[in-house]
């Protein structure tokens, strides 16, 4: 059977269709509908395994194709990639006439907290507690750990005995016309509009890309749009890592996606404009010298506000890097004003001479310490508001005549594009930065999830085993009769009392050090790399800024709080969810023994 699924070409998408050795698509086309969810079957007797159950609307046409195959009862595992109801509405159905007490529901432990509200009788059997693999007849199953593309637990199943990836949301797509098998590279539009505005940014979804491209895949079948031939992978792997993503960070109120979609072509095609440049340095440079090649300029200096207000600098002298004005020139409290303002100072203020107002267009000014400049108001194409400010410097006095106002004139949209560009990407990445560090950061505490902890720390054990010197040790505390503080004084209190412990860790900690949330009152630090004095030490100081700490709560008295400490020194190969559990049996001890106290692992 043909990896470049050839055999599938003018199939019946009525009928269960064997797409690999054993592996059938089982899903239910829906008219009309560019948001296609396809369920796949892994034949393996009794121990058969369902990808993706589906909805109410397409579980029955799923059921019948499954039962072209093998009975129902012959399915034991049910995959959940997440927890979305376009694959996980048709679990009750399911579980009420599914009869063998054996059968579970495969998913990550994030997906499982959503999906017990259904209330199933099913167990749940998760990956993350199963060393990611499924044993099975013929085969085993790998699943791939996407995470945050599109959900927290995202994860991919991998069969490697087909080469078939069974993707979930990734390399899904909108079909105007329902399309089982991707016919050519053209399917790369289909993809678009769905990852840029599904996948949070380009980071997250090239994290995920990596990890898949570290299997051998022969075929792609996503849970959305169509099945992937072989011929095809590499090309939309490496396309996808191409895409500008999170595109509803640019809309604001605006949500169709389409929409968001052509806006987020437009910046990419601006990019390519300024002088096929994509680097703000590369376009300044450029501009300088096409100026200088008709006026005595010595360097071009942009000001920008950006959307918390702050005002930008971007001058030669920083390369460009951008830099907070302190100190803004004057003209600068007119940026995200009325260009009309700007001009009628110029011509109501007769008291700035040294400011000549040209065609409406530019200020010449003449000022004893910078020379003769040319100040530029840089207006959106849409609207009158003035967005920046270019000021060109000029190393020896000119003339300004009608010649050299056609040449500004002719430099203020290179310039206004120029500006708008950098302002956007800037913007951009503030944003994205601000989504990576909310999906990192635990929102109460500030400090790091347990998620970020198992990729980092990991990698910092990895490097451990490499260099005895990189050490990794683990303190871990618990605040000590938390439940009464939430009792006595309510949940506020409570989280204004982890807040403050999480502040002390902070101006406790190293800046290598990496401080965790690790759940409720339970904190982690990690030390990484050759310490200075013994963790037991870090710990004890760590205790006492906690005990001096005045824990305010909104009281007239500060609240006295304490921690109890359990702390562990990693051992080359160790794992660590060892080297976490050997610091938590110290923390027990502490505890046994009278709370407040540090003790180490054995």
């Amino acid at each position: 059977m043909s990896p470049n699924l050839d055999h599938l070409q003018g199939a019946d998408s009525g009928q269960a269709l064997e797409i690999a050795h054993r592996v059938w698509w089982v899903g239910h086309v829906l008219p009309d509908d560019p948001f296609q969810c396809h369920v796949y079957l892994l034949e393996q007797g009794d121990q058969s395994v369902l990808f993706d159950p589906g909805s109410l609307l397409t579980f029955p046409g799923t059921l019948r194709k499954i039962e072209q195959v093998l009975p129902l009862n012959q399915i034991r595992y049910f995959v959940c990639h997440h927890q979305d109801p376009d694959i996980t509405a048709a679990l009750p159905l399911i579980d009420a006439i599914l009869d063998r007490p054996d059968a579970v529901i495969v998913t990550h432990w994030r997906a499982k907290a959503l999906l017990r509200h259904y209330d199933l009788s099913i167990p749940f059997w998760l990956i993350d507690e199963n060393e990611w693999r499924l044993p099975l007849a013929d085969r085993t199953l790998k699943f791939i750990f996407t995470p945050y593309a599109h959900f927290p637990g995202a994860f991919c199943s991998f069969d490697p005995s087909t080469g078939v990836l069974f993707s979930s949301d990734l390399f899904g797509g909108f079909t105007r016309q329902p399309t089982l098998v991707a016919q050519d590279e053209s399917h790369l539009e289909a993809l678009r509009p769905f990852h840029e505005h599904y996948m949070p940014s380009n980071d997250i979804l090239g994290y995920a890309l990596a990890q898949i491209e570290r299997h051998p895949i022969a075929m792609i079948a996503p849970q959305h749009g169509s099945l992937i031939p072989h011929h095809l992978v590499d090309f939309l792997i490496e396309k996808l890592k191409q895409l500008d993503c999170g595109i509803y960070l640019l809309g604001q109120d605006d949500t169709d996606i389409r929409h968001l979609s052509r806006l987020n072509a437009t910046l990419r095609e601006i990019a390519q404009t300024m002088l096929l440049y994509r680097d703000f340095r590369d376009i300044a440079t450029r501009l300088l010298e096409l100026v200088q090649r008709s006026l005595p300029a010595a360097q071009i200096d942009y000001f920008v506000a950006l959307p918390d207000g702050a005002i930008l600098a971007l001058k030669r002298e920083t390369r460009f890097s951008g830099a907070i004005a302190l100190d803004p020139p004057e003209f600068c409290h007119f940026i995200g004003g009325a260009r009309e303002d700007w001009i009628a100072m110029h011509r109501e203020r007769r008291y700035i001479g040294h400011h000549h107002l040209h065609n409406n267009i530019f200020c010449e000014e003449h000022c004893i310490e910078r020379g003769q400049q040319l100040t530029i108001p840089l207006v959106g194409r849409d609207c009158d508001q003035i967005d920046g400010f270019a000021v060109i410097r000029l190393h020896q006095p000119i003339e300004i005549t009608h010649a050299v106002e056609q040449i500004i004139c002719r430099l203020v949209e290179p310039l206004q594009v120029a500006l708008e560009r950098e302002v956007i990407h800037r913007s951009i990445d503030q944003e994205r930065e601000k989504a990576y560090q909310r999906s990192i950061r635990d929102p109460l505490t500030g400090l790091f999830t347990r998620f970020y902890m198992q990729d980092v720390i990991n990698r910092h054990c990895a490097q451990h085993d490499r260099d005895q010197d990189a050490e990794v040790a683990a303190i871990i505390l618990d605040v000590d009769f938390f439940k009464r503080v939430n009792d006595t004084y309510g949940h506020a209190a409570g989280d204004r009392v982890l807040q403050q412990v999480a502040a002390v860790i902070s101006t406790s900690s190293r800046g290598t050090d990496i401080a965790v949330r690790y759940g409720g009152e339970e904190f982690i630090i990690f030390l990484i790399g050759k310490l200075p004095v013994p963790p037991e030490q870090i710990a004890e100081r760590l205790r006492q800024n906690i005990e001096k700490h005045c824990f305010e709560i909104g009281n007239d008295t500060p609240l006295p709080v304490t921690a109890s400490f359990g702390v562990a020194r990693r051992i080359p190969q160790e794992s660590l969810d060892n080297l976490i559990r050997r610091a938590d049996e110290a923390l027990y001890r502490a505890k046994e023994q009278g709370r407040n106290r540090v003790e180490s692992a054995c």
